[in-house]
């Protein structure tokens, strides 16, 4: 498969909300010719470009190549919601890991959004965090559980920003029948994705990367730039189609857009392609009808429905997924039944824009560190939690290379088994799993 190309165009952002209406960048250029870099980093989406901060931070010569466009994949094109947990509950990673190492997964993922947040209100970003994610319970019988679980967090974790919703309250908050329950967690946040990763590249130039200087340290970044292969030796080799890179340090961040540049990887993750519509403006007082205090909101199911408004008003709504290379025809018919379930009072809404993203799931839902050999590593994986774990993913693996592996080894210490089968059946395995698991959620 092949889901750098399979649908988009060359180089071209896709015809999503976000790129329509965020300030682009000025185009990178290709890389050409004969180059060398301390660290070379595939992929311009968040864990790329915050590893290249991070690096040009620590005064590295860095390359950075993206196939199409800087922030083009997921991290351009997600739901915006801004994450402070590891996908499990506690006691869950508990059980799997133990306390000790299930509080330092705790710790590394409200560090993750602390990290967006004082990233995001730097002047070169400049992009607007809004607080609060609701988790909306779609069965009366989890609502006791998650209640349960607020008071765990708040007893053994010490974290008291999870406040519980009862059935009138969340429909007080969000218009809508279809859950009994939740709650609100003021930790967590949401973002326009593309303008933060935007942000980001904005950052690099100006702690002194601007593209094709010359220069000893710093960050050059090139767009259009697909890595066809990957040597990996001391000094590794990459080709382009126009170019041969010599690098110290390799760094793969390419997540669902993976494609065939790395098998070992490539075993551990499954590309997933999650789909979003955007309405029409629905204005102030239209926002306030439907999800009051700019919350943004994530049901139970586990073909999971996401979505929170826009800077315009628009109701951003995410759901359903596929594991084919290829979106569907037509997104937004398939969206709009979920839709219509959630707020019947949408049902004829005017669809503005819809569009779909890869991303990378693993079996356990968390996310995969990987050091391939002495100069190489790896993240992707991560489960729809990106912006944030995304995000310091790419800090910690800078600070491996700097010789500070700490966090780096924790992450790597639950690395995700194998899809059975590899690559060859991870699809249709995920495909039956998807059947089943979509079927538990309607009943």
């Amino acid at each position: 498969m092949n889901f750098l190309t399979r649908n988009d165009s060359q180089g071209h952002y896709p015809a999503s909300y976000y790129a329509a209406h965020t300030p682009k960048l000025f185009p990178f250029p290709e890389a050409k010719g004969q180059l060398s870099c301390d660290v070379c980093i595939i992929g311009g989406g968040f864990t790329g470009l915050s590893s290249a901060l991070h690096l040009a931070q620590k005064g590295y010569d860095v390359i950075l190549l993206e196939a199409h466009r800087i922030g083009f994949g997921a991290s351009g094109r997600n739901g915006g919601q801004i994450c402070n947990d590891m996908r499990h509950p506690q006691p869950v990673l508990e059980k799997w890991y133990g306390k000790t190492q299930a509080r330092a997964l705790w710790d590394l993922a409200h560090e993750s959004v602390d990290l967006v947040r004082h990233l995001a209100q730097l002047p070169a970003i400049n992009t607007p965090v809004y607080n609060g994610i609701i988790h909306a319970d779609h069965k009366a019988h989890l609502v006791p559980k998650t209640h349960a679980y607020i008071e765990f967090l708040k007893s053994q974790y010490d974290f008291h920003k999870l406040h519980p919703l009862s059935r009138d309250a969340i429909r007080e908050i969000v218009a809508s029948d279809s859950y009994h329950g939740g709650m609100l967690d003021l930790g967590a946040g949401h973002i326009n994705p593309l303008a933060f990763a935007l942000g980001l590249a904005r950052l690099i130039q100006e702690i002194g990367g601007k593209e094709m200087r010359s220069q000893k340290t710093g960050v050059r970044i090139f767009e259009n730039s697909t890595v066809k292969r990957l040597q990996e030796r001391t000094p590794a080799l990459l080709h382009t189609d126009h170019a041969e890179i010599t690098a110290q340090y390799v760094l793969l961040c390419c997540n669902g857009y993976l494609d065939a540049l790395n098998q070992k990887v490539a075993a551990k993750i499954m590309p997933m392609n999650s789909f979003i519509a955007a309405t029409e403006p629905l204005g102030p007082d239209g926002q306030e009808a439907i999800i009051k205090q700019n919350y943004a909101v994530a049901d139970s199911k586990f073909i999971i429905n996401y979505f929170r408004f826009s800077d315009d008003h628009r109701l951003l709504f995410g759901a359903t997924e596929s594991y084919h290379n290829k979106f569907p025809q037509d997104i937004a018919g398939n969206i709009r039944k979920p839709l219509g379930k959630i707020f019947p009072q949408l049902q004829s809404v005017r669809f503005d824009y819809a569009w779909g993203g890869t991303l990378a799931i693993t079996r356990n839902r968390l996310p995969h560190f990987a050091r391939l050999r002495g100069n190489i590593l790896s993240s992707s994986g991560y489960s729809g939690q990106g912006v944030a774990m995304g995000t310091l993913a790419g800090k910690i693996m800078a600070e491996a290379i700097s010789g500070q592996a700490e966090k780096f080894d924790i992450m790597a210490q639950i690395a995700p088994p194998d899809f059975p089968g590899g690559t060859a059946w991870r699809t249709p395995f995920m495909r039956l799993a998807m059947l089943w698991y979509g079927l538990k959620d309607k009943f």
